[in-house]
């Protein structure tokens, strides 16, 4: 997670769209998506940095708000009052919460308690500021689901319903799949808000590799031009493998190695980075399972006829099944499909 603001790259409409939903009358929560390491956790992060000068620049007035990032598998949340307990303590650790008693003596209640936190949460709204969380890898609430039921998401919609609080929740899939996965019944799953979080734009790439120039006063790109574009080339848009490719191209460039070396480096540790050439190659199975069929009942055809090759073979096994199906639905005629067999093997 990139947790100096200074080279945080990117993500300007992510950023933008967060802030807008924060600002408006009626705040929305958000549910942050995307697959593992491509950078929500450092999103969430840099959001919590810059909330203010974001707040400002929409002309509303940053003491309005309350911006904090948690982690709730660092925070080890295994029970309710735990979750509780680690959300009043990150708000009490910003110093414009110590400095206001109305806002920090709610929160420093004996044992947070369901009751114990929506009364402490409703009294910051009645001094008319908004609490935003923005809770990181929040699987690991969702995977208890005997210590944090249906009750405890119905308290936070309704919560979120009144206006006294916002989220944004960072997890690897739209949270009604972890409704329906963990049979969930809380309307606090139908978050109308879905910021799917994938790869940067190529302007944004580009900026990355270019680091620390536009960052740092006076400085210059840490990486050679040919090399910035070599970087581009084995990143792509994915931040991860951009940042991995330009290490691996700045200690080729700082020990005089060959670029070989480096791209040998970086293959290595790309292969761990979860991005969408490993989604295709994982589809690769079912995809031979869905043509398996067609190909088989083609081969079929050539046994009986010894007249097809491998593609005219799927094509006549597609043709076959296709009508098969339709010949159960009772579409067209059994006739028809004896017909169709006939002519996949040249009889």
């Amino acid at each position: 997670m990139i947790t100096n603001s200074q080279f945080f790259v990117g993500r300007q409409e992510e950023l933008d769209r967060i802030t807008a939903r924060m600002v408006n009358d009626q705040p929305t929560s958000i549910n942050v998506v995307g697959e593992r390491r491509i950078g929500k956790s450092s999103l969430l992060y840099h959001f919590f940095q810059t909330y203010e000068q974001r707040v400002q620049g929409a002309g509303k007035n940053p003491g309005n708000y309350v911006v904090v990032y948690l982690s709730l598998q660092a925070a080890q949340c295994r029970k309710e009052s735990s979750f509780y307990q680690a959300i009043a303590q990150t708000l009490l650790n910003r110093p414009v919460v110590q400095g206001n008693p109305a806002l920090a003596t709610p929160l420093k209640a004996g044992t947070l308690d369901r009751q114990g936190f929506s009364a402490a949460i409703e009294a910051w709204q009645a001094e008319n500021v908004l609490p935003v969380l923005c809770l990181d890898k929040f699987e690991e609430l969702l995977a208890k689901p005997d210590q944090f039921t249906d009750d405890f998401y119905d308290n936070l919609r309704s919560l979120m319903d009144r206006n006294a609080l916002m989220l944004v929740i960072a997890s690897y899939r739209n949270l009604d799949v972890y409704k329906r996965k963990y049979r969930f019944l809380s309307s606090f799953f139908n978050l109308g808000q879905v910021l799917p979080v994938g790869g940067i734009t190529e302007a944004e790439a580009t900026d990355l590799m270019r680091l620390p120039e536009h960052k740092i006063p006076g400085a210059t790109a840490a990486l050679s031009p040919e090399r910035q574009k070599l970087g581009l080339a084995w990143g792509g848009r994915h931040p991860l493998l951009l940042q991995l490719a330009g290490l691996w191209l700045w200690e080729a460039q700082q020990h005089s190695r060959p670029d070989e070396w480096a791209r040998q480096k970086f293959e290595l540790e790309a292969q761990r980075v979860p991005h969408s050439g490993v989604t295709i190659r994982r589809l690769k199975r079912p995809v031979r399972l869905l043509l398996w069929l067609p190909m088989k009942l083609g081969w079929m055809a050539r046994f009986v006829g010894d007249k097809l090759d491998d593609t005219s073979n799927l094509i006549a096994g597609t043709v076959i099944l296709i009508v098969a199906i339709l010949v159960v639905l009772k579409v067209v005629p059994f006739e028809e499909l004896l017909q169709r067999i006939k002519n996949a093997v040249g009889g």
